[in-house]
């Protein structure tokens, strides 16, 4: 996704529909935007992925998309007939999340003596300037999530005159394997050829700064997967992420986990005392309990805990859920990002 180029995009009518690829299962659904109207979630499923004997994860998620997309065309389509007058949609997104995903995050610098000018071709190349593919990986995107110009965040940096750049790019990869099995699962139910790849933790990043931007320093603690992903906001930009493998929620190796990957983070930058959490329903509330519980405050020099918000569908006020839908948070966050930066490619 171009971070710059959503400040150009024209606002349209399209109905699109959005696929949730996670560990334990999978989600879809369809949500029109309009201009003149909050975007509507008109139909989701979410199918869990069971895996049976002797079958290897990615054949239960294989078969659990595969329900998925049947329920997509025989329950969905109707339903979005039945709000918007037609069922022709223009893209699908598809967000892929651990353990098919990895998201790394770094930073290219520009400087010269002589003042230059920041330009779209020297933008272009901090985009180029990726880390290698790793063997069996997939470049599925590459965001630009902050420019600095002489050491200041600017919005519009196009055409400025500067001596110093910083780009900070978010880039992500998944698994070849599993995109094939998502690509050959997808193409054969929807006709439309504009099917999107994304890193989960990449687009949930992106959508809470949205859906939050009153909170411009916040640490957010993905734990909807099985690895944690921690991510530091300071001043209203990615500032760290770090990844650390989970077991079970709520004993002493993952609260262990945990303090060891914001102890990282608190070296390097002092930590807000905002954690958003995010993570399955019936996850969240233990997940909430054992942090609660955890002496997290010595991180902060202090006896008082930190403020953990667990993010739920309800703090997602800008989508609007239909009566043939349910509010599902991953889906919901996805809408958040088409909002913000879909007409654009990804």
């Amino acid at each position: 996704m171009s971070w710059f180029t959503h400040l150009l995009k024209q606002s349209k009518t399209e109905s699109i529909v959005f696929v949730d690829v996670g560990a334990a299962s999978v989600a879809g659904g369809y949500v029109h935007f309009s201009e003149k109207a909050a975007p509507t979630m008109v139909y989701t499923k979410r199918v869990e992925i069971a895996i049976g004997t002797d079958e290897s994860h990615e054949k239960a998620m294989a078969r659990a998309l595969t329900t998925l997309g049947e329920a997509l065309i025989r329950e969905g389509a109707p339903a979005l007939y039945r709000a918007v007058g037609h069922g022709n949609i223009s893209s699908i997104l598809v967000s892929i999340s651990a353990p098919w995903q990895k998201t790394i995050m770094r930073t290219e610098r520009f400087e010269d003596k002589k003042t230059f000018t920041f330009t779209r071709h020297i933008l272009a190349e901090a985009v180029k300037n990726s880390t290698t593919t790793p063997e069996g990986k997939m470049l599925v995107d590459e965001s630009v999530i902050a420019v600095m110009l002489n050491g200041y965040e600017i919005p519009n940096p196009i055409g400025k005159t500067v001596r110093r750049a910083t780009v900070i790019v978010l880039t992500s990869f998944i698994d070849e394997s599993v995109a094939r099995l998502i690509a050959v699962a997808l193409g054969a139910l929807f006709h439309t050829k504009r099917v999107l790849s994304i890193a989960g933790s990449s687009l949930r990043y992106q959508a809470l700064r949205t859906a939050f931007k009153h909170e411009r320093n916040a640490l957010v603690l993905d734990a909807s997967g099985p690895e944690i992903v921690i991510s530091l906001i300071r001043k209203g930009r990615l500032r760290a992420t770090t990844e650390a493998k989970s077991s079970e929620e709520g004993n002493s190796e993952w609260v262990q986990d945990v303090t060891k990957s914001l102890a990282e983070i608190a070296k390097r930058f002092p930590l807000p005392r905002t954690i958003f959490l995010i993570a399955e329903p019936n996850k969240a509330s233990i997940i909430k309990e054992t942090l609660d519980k955890a002496n997290l405050g010595s991180l902060w020099l202090t006896e008082a805990p930190p403020k953990i918000v667990t993010v739920l569908p309800s703090h997602i006020a800008l989508v609007k859920t239909g009566t043939e839908a349910s509010p599902d948070l991953p889906l919901l966050l996805m809408t958040l990002y088409w909002s913000e930066h879909g007409h654009d490619d990804i």
